[in-house]
């Protein structure tokens, strides 16, 4: 199979409590629940001829795991590391690992916000931030991740 027709495989990553995005604080979140986030992601993915698979984890280790898997067969991650940003060394470390794109998703603008969420422990390993879009910045991402790939190629 030639590069230009290789279908392009993404993993997003949610963190802890996001499986809650439409109950937990409209106000700051938005109303979308997670379900529907992960359809628009995967929907724009396709039509940027791409695949998207999703995964949400309330815990580190499931997460770090994931991670690990992007090792063999994804050309991106995409990962709102949600609470776990602002404290784990653990998924820095995994992070650390991948030789593709890492794009660092926030829903809401976390400068904005408490000083300690000001701090990112994922920063400086991602490729590239998206922070107070709302839903639009996983979006964004995917059509991002999709133009640093085709430059690859």
């Amino acid at each position: 199979m030639n590069t230009e027709s290789k279908i392009r495989k993404i993993l997003v990553i949610h963190g802890p409590n996001l499986n809650m995005l439409g109950r937990r604080e409209p106000s700051l979140y938005g109303s979308a629940t997670l379900e529907e986030i992960d359809s628009e992601i995967k929907e724009t993915s396709h039509k940027l001829a791409m695949a998207a698979h999703t995964f949400q984890s309330n815990y580190e280790g499931e997460i770090v795991e994931k991670i690990q898997e992007a090792l063999e067969g994804y050309d991106a991650v995409i990962i709102n590391p949600a609470a776990y940003t602002h404290t784990s060394v653990a998924i820095r470390d995994a992070l650390l690992m991948l030789d593709i794109p890492i794009i660092e998703v926030h829903l809401s603008n976390i400068y904005k916000r408490e000083p300690f969420r000001h701090r990112s422990f994922v920063a400086d390993v991602a490729t590239a931030r998206v922070a107070g879009f709302g839903k639009e910045g996983y979006l964004m991402a995917v059509e991002a991740v999709a133009n640093m790939l085709r430059g690859k190629d």
